[in-house]
């Protein structure tokens, strides 16, 4: 039984030993797995190449070398070596060589600090990328751009004195620069784009002195053009006054022929006009002839109308007066013989009297009643008041 219980114990440690292996066994693994994505992480096997990038991987077993663009690309730590570089254009400025108080100021020839406004444009060299990738620097502007620049663009503007470089020579110097900078670049597969010189910032003192003296040139040039301004009026007054005299000299020379042409042609015209005026007088003598004839003739057959109308007219008076005094005459043998037989007629009937009384009263009184008279007298006088007294 003891040997039993020895057995049993043995075969518990085997299975304890057993379990702890495994146990080792599983967190080495997940030790494995966790270390495996913490690489992975930090480490991805896709890298992105962007636009306006380019990427180059090395494999280290092969010793290939593959280029990518614009796109993603399976790199695999350990076992391949990749680098991105952008082929943009960039721009790198001297910040501390852009004022001649800074704290790296160019040298003139004269030995005078000046700032100037320098800006570099380069890029990486895409055909010679291959060659030179393993000894690029990550930051190739500064690791390489800035120490060339540097060694370039002061040993060139110590060549030129500040007046040159400030106005007369600026041209040649940026073109200097680029002859210079572009091969040493190049050597390192950089490309150099463009130079360009800004601003210069001038020492203070010199700046007064090139004031003082650009005040003193402005005042010699503005003398000069003044005197040049003086000197072009008076040959212009010289010129004006020549031009003046000629056009007067000619003025007059068409005036003196244009007299000429014009007593010329007066004197032809007069050849005609002469003519002309005596056939207009002899017209107009004749013309008044005539009107006076005419006139005469009309005064004349005027009186005669004259003598006819009146005699016309005495004529006619006459004849009127005489149908008037006939008519008057008959008017009265007519009124003569109605009032003889009126009066004979009132005679025989004295009624009539009031019977006509009463027709030219007939529009004022429609009725009229009266007794008549008792003599048979006149019935307007009862009516009257005019009758015999009782």
């Amino acid at each position: 039984m003891f040997q039993r219980i020895k057995e049993l114990l043995a075969h518990a440690a085997c299975a304890f030993v057993d379990a702890i292996s495994a146990a080792r066994v599983a967190i080495v693994a997940f030790a494995l797995f966790l270390a495996a994505g913490y690489t992975m992480y930090k480490h991805p096997p896709m890298r992105t190449v962007g636009r306006g990038e380019v990427g180059i991987r090395l494999n280290r077993l092969t010793g290939t070398v593959a280029e990518w663009r614009d796109g993603s690309v399976l790199a695999f730590p350990g076992l391949h070596d990749i680098r991105i570089f952008t082929l943009r254009d960039q721009v790198y400025r001297p910040a501390d060589s852009g004022r001649a108080d800074g704290a790296a100021p160019f040298q003139s020839v004269e030995g005078l600090s000046v700032g100037i406004d320098i800006t570099v444009r380069y890029a990486v060299d895409a055909a010679r990328l291959r060659a030179v990738w393993t000894r690029l620097p990550d930051d190739v502007g500064a690791d390489v751009v800035q120490p060339a620049v540097s060694s370039v663009v002061y040993k060139i503007f110590a060549r030129y004195s500040v007046r040159e470089i400030f106005s007369g020579k600026r041209a040649e110097i940026q073109q200097a620069i680029e002859t210079e900078l572009g091969p040493k670049l190049a050597a390192d597969g950089v490309a150099l784009r463009d130079v360009l010189i800004g601003k210069v910032d001038l020492p203070a003192d010199y700046k007064r002195g090139l004031e003082a003296l650009l005040s003193e040139e402005l005042a010699s040039e503005k003398m000069r053009f003044t005197l040049e301004l003086k000197e072009k009026r008076v040959r212009e007054s010289a010129l004006e006054a020549q031009a003046l005299g000629v056009r007067r000299e000619k003025a007059a020379e068409a005036a003196a022929l244009e007299q000429v042409i014009a007593a010329r042609g007066q004197d032809e015209a007069m050849k005609h006009v002469l003519p002309l005026k005596q056939r207009q007088i002899e017209q107009r003598k004749l013309e008044a002839e005539a009107e006076r004839v005419a006139n005469v003739r009309r005064a004349k057959g005027a009186a005669q109308a004259r003598r006819i109308e009146a005699d016309g007219e005495a004529k006619a008076r006459e004849r009127l007066a005489e149908a008037e005094a006939y008519r008057l005459q008959k008017v009265g043998r007519a009124t003569a013989e109605q009032m003889e037989r009126e009066g004979v007629l009132v005679s025989r009937h004295p009624l009539l009297i009031q019977k006509t009384l009463a027709d030219k009263l007939s529009d004022k009184i429609q009725v009229i009643i009266a007794p008549p008279p008792a003599d048979s007298g006149f019935i307007g006088a009862t009516l009257l008041g005019g009758g015999p007294k009782q």
